[in-house]
């Protein structure tokens, strides 16, 4: 909305106000000019009056006007609260803080621009045919805050909890491939070791230095290969421990917030409400049964 600088949501709400105010500010001119309408059928049916007779007349009609004028206006500076009220209450949930400036009520200038925009606004709607739009609820007081906050990170701890599941199973399956590695591994070092036994009876005194040097460096390439799969399984463990602690702290986390939320489930009204019905079904069942056992013991 250009001329008050609102979105297309708040300029809704702002004309639905304005149609409330324009309603309101109708019925009243309507009384008084009913109140001058009475005078006129009731106290003018003579054709000449004396100075204190209209005296008399004027005192009366500015009495019933004034009192119209002031309930008019306390009526709406209390509606005008109520609406404030609206608003702070929807700020609070979110912990926000608004504040208004008094003295821009008297600015003319901005009073002129609503006045322009009220204009604008309903002589061009009373050309257009009228069409029932929906009024949006507010969102309910007594719910959301901070309970909402709370399941917005129960969700939070939830994900972030699959995600850890799903780093910890590919960590395992890591683990598992890196370990049958190393067996394969050690089991293909026993093999040429029984290999290096049998062939040293066969072998000529001039090719045993040869083979033992060519074993030699297969054990040393086998051992820094080992070693490296080591390191790496290590490093694989201390992933996985990482893993499985960040798990235990999300799910400690997501324990704490669940129970922070049936906290604050207990402390609302209607818990209480329910809590204090079921009590006195249960008093008036005790009482029941007591008299249906008076009953039973006197027959």
């Amino acid at each position: 909305m250009a001329e008050l600088g609102l979105n297309e949501h708040h300029q809704d709400e702002v004309i639905n106000y304005m149609r409330f105010a324009r309603s309101k500010r109708g019925l009243r001119l309507k009384t008084v000019d009913s109140c001058f309408q009475d005078l006129k059928d009731s106290r003018l049916v003579e054709e000449t009056f004396t100075i204190d007779e209209v005296s008399e007349v004027l005192n009366g009609l500015q009495a019933v006007v004034h009192s119209e004028v002031e309930s008019e206006l306390i009526n709406t500076a209390y509606t005008n609260v109520l609406l404030l009220g609206q608003l702070f209450s929807q700020a609070e949930k979110w912990y926000l803080k608004l504040q208004t400036d008094i003295s821009e009520l008297e600015n003319r200038e901005l009073l002129e621009q609503v006045a322009e925009f009220e204009k604008a606004e309903f002589v061009s709607s009373s050309k257009k045919p009228i069409i029932d739009i929906t009024k949006p609820k507010l969102v309910p007081i007594n719910e959301g805050g901070t309970t909402e906050l709370l399941n917005k990170e129960i969700l939070r701890l939830q994900q972030e909890n699959e995600k850890l599941k799903s780093r910890l199973k590919t960590i395992e399956i890591q683990a598992v491939n890196a370990l049958d590695e190393k067996s394969k591994l050690e089991r293909v070092l026993q093999d040429l070791q029984l290999d290096q036994e049998n062939q040293q009876d066969l072998l000529k005194a001039q090719d045993l230095d040869d083979l033992e040097n060519t074993v030699a460096t297969l054990r040393s390439e086998f051992q820094k290969t080992l070693n490296d799969k080591t390191e790496n399984q290590k490093s694989l463990e201390e992933n996985l421990a990482a893993a499985i602690h960040d798990l235990l702290r999300v799910q400690e986390q997501l324990s704490m917030a669940e129970k922070e939320l049936e906290k604050k489930f207990q402390q609302t009204a209607a818990y209480r409400n329910m809590k204090e019905i079921l009590t006195k079904k249960n008093d008036q069942i005790k009482d029941l049964r007591k008299r249906l056992a008076k009953y039973e013991s006197e027959d």
